[in-house]
């Protein structure tokens, strides 16, 4: 079994039982750095690689995005799994081909979204979001990889608050053929079980972007897998702006303390 295929293999082992976090890494250096603080799984996120190339997120192209794939994983030797927005097309067709480019990069997962960018109509049509899902399915399946994937629903993100109609879209994208469901930014214990119930025996991947829970909580509800999107690439800009401003501002430095050796961290073996 190549290593391709073995993290594969381990990433659905992971989402068998229990609960664990894969924290999203905006670069190779904070994928190395969160592989070394023995997380078992990272995931891709499209806003932290938005920021580094001084882009709003959703402005990256797809080559952009396969090439950072592409790196991350080869930087990494756990399960790495891939924010592929909105499989960077409209039709399923087009998101077939692109999901099977997508898979050839070494990612072990990967996400497919169902927000529209039209704030008119912020997400996609109930039939048509279903057949992007099932033919992202049908790529992968196509490819051979066993790479495994996650059906998104965007409403809680976009606007569209609704539990019930979240509800429908993911028990359609199980049923279309995803391994994974994920409403980004809900975020309360009832909204958490309702979804986890309504999806088992699929796994459920929650995202915490705030402190509103802990990974114990987390799993007693039955959540199977949680990541911090674009949170922690967040987290290090709000560190670096601040001492930036501080700088700009005071002229002084008061922010250049206690910080890590981060040579010490990325050289270890």
């Amino acid at each position: 079994m190549n290593q391709n295929n073995d993290r594969t293999a381990t990433f659905h082992r992971l989402h068998a039982s229990g609960c664990f976090v894969m924290p999203n890494p905006w670069d190779v250096g904070s994928a190395r750095a969160l592989e070394r603080l023995g997380f078992p799984a990272l995931a891709t996120t499209s806003a932290g690689l938005a920021w580094t190339l001084g882009r709003p997120d959703t402005q990256v192209t797809l080559d952009e995005a396969l090439a950072h794939l592409r790196e991350v994983a080869g930087a990494v030797s756990v399960p790495v799994n891939a924010d592929f927005e909105g499989g960077y097309a409209v039709a399923p067709a087009d998101v077939a081909a692109n999901v099977a480019r997508a898979v050839e990069t070494g990612v072990a997962g990967l996400s497919v979204e169902d927000a529209s960018g039209d704030d008119a109509d912020p997400l996609y049509a109930f039939a048509l979001s279903v057949e992007r899902i099932a033919a992202a399915r049908e790529a992968i399946d196509a490819s051979g990889t066993g790479v495994l994937l996650t059906g998104r629903s965007e409403g809680f993100v976009r606007g569209r608050p609704d539990l019930d109609e979240t509800i429908r879209r993911l028990r359609a994208y199980a049923d279309a053929g995803a391994d994974c469901l994920y409403a980004p930014r809900i975020d309360t214990p009832a909204q958490v079980t309702a979804i986890v119930e309504a999806v088992a025996p699929k796994p459920v991947n929650l995202l915490v972007n705030a402190p509103f829970t802990t990974v114990a909580e987390s799993a007693a509800l039955g959540v199977r897998r949680i990541s911090v999107g674009g949170t922690l690439a967040r987290t290090a800009w709000g560190g670096f702006l601040s001492a930036a401003r501080e700088i700009a501002d005071a002229g002084t430095f008061t922010g250049f303390q206690d910080l890590p050796n981060v040579d010490a961290l990325l050289g270890e073996s």
